[in-house]
C-alpha cells in the first residue's frame, strides 16, 4: 500500500464510523478514496446536483446549508456530510461550502452504499439506531425542505397596508393603486395598533362594487371580508399554503398576539413547491360540469407527483391532496344545487377518513355522508338529498375518486340522517360499544364539514370529545379495536409479507402502518378530549398531556411521517412507470437505508401497541 494510502487508512482507523470495521474492509476503502483542496470561500456542493461521494473533512473547515440558506451544520476534521443525498434519490440536498481552505476525503457512492449495506456499525454510526435514527431521518427531510423550515416572516417584504373600515371604496382602490398592492387590512385605527376587522381586495372591488353596480363612495365596511381567515407570524410557510388549500383564499392576513403584521399573498408562495396544488383548486372552482371536473384528474395525479419528487413532507402532501378532494365536492355540490335549486332545508356534507384528517394520497375511497336540518321530512324532502347525494357521489367517482365499496357515503339512507340522528348515533356508539358500531367509530369519528352548515361538523365533534374521555369501556373497546392491525414483523424484526395474491412479496403499508398508526393516535386523542382531526396535530395534543411515556408522541409523529412518506414515493414511482398506484410496497425493492428505517418505523408502531394495550386494559372486563 503506497504511503499516501497509509495515512488515509490511519485517518480513517480514527474516524467514528469506521471504528470496528474488518481490516480488509478497511484497506479497500481507503484504495478507492479521492483527495480534493477547496479554497476558504468556495462552494464544494450545490443543491440538486448528482450525488455522487460522501465527503470526510480531513483538515479545515466546512459548513452545511439548508435550502432557504440558514445555516445547518459546522464540521471540523472528522466530520463528514452528503450521506443523506447519496441515501435519498442520489441527488445534493444540503450545499457546503468550505469556511477555512479545507483537504476532504471523497468516498464514491458505490463504496459508500456497499458499506452502507454490508456493514451494520458503520450504517448504525452514520445514522444511529432505532428511534434517534428516525428521528434523524425525519428532521432532515424537514430541514431540507424549505416550507417545512421557512416562516412566514420569510416572504413579508413589507408592513401591512391598512384602511379604516368607514373609508369609501374609491379611497382604497387609489390607496392599493399608489402603494402597488392588491389587498387591504381594514382596521379601526390606522395610527396604532389595532385589531383586524376584515380584508378587503382588487377582486372584491370587481365583484361587490363594480359588477354590483355601487357608488364608489360606498363603505370599505360594506365590501370586505369581514372575520377573515388568518394565520400567525410564527407559522410556517407550508401552513399558510394549506390554509389557502383550504379556504379557497389568496390573501392571508399575518397576526401577531391578535394585531396585523402583514399579508401572504397566492403570488408569494408561487416560488414554493406545492404551488400546483393552489392552481389546481383554483381550476376545480372554475369548471362548469361533471365533464369538466373528470378532466382535471389528470392534472391533481400530476400535482401530486410534483409535491412528491420535489420531497414535500408526507403532512404537507396528504393536507394538499385533501384540500384538492374537499374542493371538487364542493363544485359538485355547487352544480348539483344549480341543477336540482336550492334545498329544501339546510344541510352539512361531511368527509370523513384520511380526507377529514387531511391525510390523503392518491388510492383512497370516497367516504362522506349528509347532516341534514332536524326540521327534515323524509316524505318532503328525501328525494331532493337522494338526488343531491347521487349526484356527488357518481361525480366524485368520475373524478377519481372510487364508491367506497361499505357504502359509507351520502348515497346511503343511514348516512344521511338530521342532526338529531347523528347525535343520537355518536351518543350510542359511545355508551354501548359494539364490534359493529366500533367500525362505524373508527371511521366517523374522523369528520369535516366541507360544505354547508359546517358548524354541524364541530357540534358532533365536541360531542365525541366530551363524551368519549368519560367512557372507559368504551376507550378500552377502541383500543382493542386499533390493535387488529398490526405491523409486518415477524422474528428479528423481519418483514412479514404477503404470500399469495397479487401482492406477493409485498406489504400494504396502509393496512400494516399508516392506518393502524392513525388508529391508536385517535384512542389517545379521545383520552385527552381533543377535537384535532388530522394525526399530526392529534399527537400535538397528545405530548401535552402525561398520557404517553416522553418521547413517544415524537416517535408517532416520525413513524406516521416516514411510512406514508415511503407510500406516498411508491405511488409517484407506479405514476411514472405507467402502472395503476396502489398502498403496496415490495421491501426487496428499497435500499438497505430504506428497509432499516421502515423496520424502525414498524418497531415504533408495535411499541406503541404494547402501550396502548397496558393503557386502557384496565376496562377491559367492563
Amino acid at each position: 500500500m503506497q504511503e499516501e494510502q497509509l495515512e488515509i487508512l490511519d485517518f480513517l482507523r480514527r474516524c467514528t464510523p469506521f471504528q470496528g470495521l474488518p481490516d480488509e474492509v478497511m484497506q479497500h476503502v481507503a484504495a478507492t478514496v479521492d483527495v480534493r483542496y477547496c479554497k476558504a470561500g468556495t462552494q464544494i456542493v450545490e443543491y440538486g446536483q448528482p450525488a455522487q461521494v460522501w465527503h470526510l473533512v480531513r483538515s479545515g473547515a466546512v459548513e452545511v446549508f439548508r435550502r432557504d440558506g440558514t445555516l445547518y451544520n459546522r464540521l471540523t476534521e472528522g466530520g463528514y456530510f452528503g450521506e443523506f443525498g447519496l441515501l435519498h434519490r442520489k441527488r445534493v440536498r444540503f450545499p457546503a461550502f468550505a469556511l477555512e481552505d479545507t483537504l476532504l476525503y471523497m468516498v464514491p457512492e458505490p463504496v459508500f452504499t456497499e458499506l452502507f449495506e454490508s456493514q451494520e456499525s458503520f450504517a448504525d454510526q452514520v445514522e444511529t439506531e432505532d428511534r434517534t435514527r428516525l428521528r434523524q431521518v425525519v428532521s432532515r427531510r424537514e430541514d431540507a425542505n424549505p416550507q417545512m423550515a421557512a416562516s412566514l416572516g420569510s416572504l413579508m417584504a413589507r408592513s401591512p397596508v391598512c384602511v379604516v373600515a368607514h373609508a369609501t371604496a374609491q379611497q382604497a382602490a387609489q390607496l392599493m393603486s399608489e402603494v402597488g398592492v392588491s389587498s387591504l387590512l381594514v382596521v379601526d385605527n390606522t395610527d396604532a395598533p389595532s385589531a383586524l376587522l376584515g380584508i378587503v381586495t382588487d377582486r372584491d372591488l370587481r365583484t361587490r362594487l363594480v359588477a354590483e353596480g355601487r357608488a364608489f363612495d360606498t363603505p370599505v365596511a360594506d365590501i370586505m371580508t369581514a372575520d377573515p381567515v388568518t394565520v400567525q407570524h410564527h407559522q410556517r410557510v407550508f401552513e399558510a399554503m394549506l390554509e389557502m388549500l383550504r379556504h379557497n383564499v389568496r390573501h392571508l392576513p399575518v397576526l401577531r398576539q391578535g394585531v396585523p403584521v402583514g399579508v401572504v399573498a397566492q403570488s408569494d408562495l408561487i416560488r414554493y413547491e406545492s404551488r400546483n396544488s393552489l392552481f389546481v383548486v383554483s381550476r376545480i372552482f372554475r369548471q362548469g360540469s361533471v365533464d369538466e371536473l373528470a378532466a382535471l384528474a389528470p392534472e391533481v395525479r400530476a400535482s401530486f407527483a410534483r409535491m412528491v419528487d420535489e420531497e414535500a413532507s408526507a403532512r404537507m402532501v396528504g393536507s394538499a391532496m385533501a384540500a384538492i378532494g374537499r374542493s371538487f365536492k364542493q363544485r359538485l355540490l355547487e352544480l348539483a344545487e344549480a341543477q336540482l335549486g336550492p334545498p329544501p332545508v339546510p344541510y352539512c356534507f361531511l368527509a370523513l377518513g384520511s380526507m377529514a384528517r387531511h391525510e390523503q394520497l392518491l388510492v383512497n375511497d370516497q367516504d362522506n355522508a349528509l347532516v341534514l336540518d332536524n326540521r327534515y321530512d323524509e316524505a318532503q324532502h328525501g328525494s331532493y338529498f337522494a338526488v343531491l347525494a347521487d349526484w356527488v357521489c357518481n361525480g366524485l367517482a368520475r373524478c377519481g375518486y372510487p364508491l367506497c365499496s361499505g357504502g359509507v357515503m351520502a348515497t346511503n339512507p343511514r348516512w344521511r340522517q338530521p342532526l338529531r340522528v347523528w347525535e343520537g348515533y355518536f351518543e350510542g356508539w359511545i355508551a354501548r360499544p359494539t364490534p359493529e358500531t366500533l367500525l362505524a367509530s373508527s371511521i366517523f369519528f374522523d369528520i369535516d364539514g366541507v360544505y354547508g352548515q359546517v358548524a354541524w361538523a364541530e357540534r358532533l365533534r365536541r360531542l365525541v370529545a366530551r363524551q368519549a374521555r368519560q367512557s372507559p369501556l368504551f376507550l378500552a373497546s377502541m383500543a382493542r379495536n386499533a390493535l387488529l392491525r398490526t405491523p409486518p414483523l415477524g422474528f428479528f424484526k423481519g418483514f412479514v409479507v404477503e404470500s399469495d395474491g397479487r401482492h406477493t412479496g409485498a406489504i400494504n403499508l396502509k393496512r400494516r402502518g399508516t392506518a393502524p398508526l392513525s388508529d391508536l393516535v385517535r384512542v389517545h386523542a379521545l383520552a385527552v378530549g381533543s377535537e384535532s382531526l388530522n394525526s399530526f396535530e392529534r399527537l400535538k395534543d397528545i405530548m401535552a398531556t402525561d398520557v404517553l411515556p416522553r418521547g413517544r408522541g415524537q416517535d408517532l409523529h416520525d413513524a406516521l411521517e416516514f411510512i406514508s412518506g415511503v407510500r406516498m414515493r411508491q405511488q409517484a414511482d407506479d405514476l411514472a412507470a405507467g402502472r395503476e398506484p396502489d398502498n403496496s410496497v415490495e421491501p426487496d425493492k428499497l435500499s438497505e437505508f430504506e428497509r432499516k428505517s421502515l423496520r424502525d418505523a414498524f418497531t415504533i408502531l408495535s411499541h406503541a401497541q404494547d402501550y396502548l394495550k397496558y393503557r386502557y386494559q384496565g376496562s377491559r372486563g367492563a
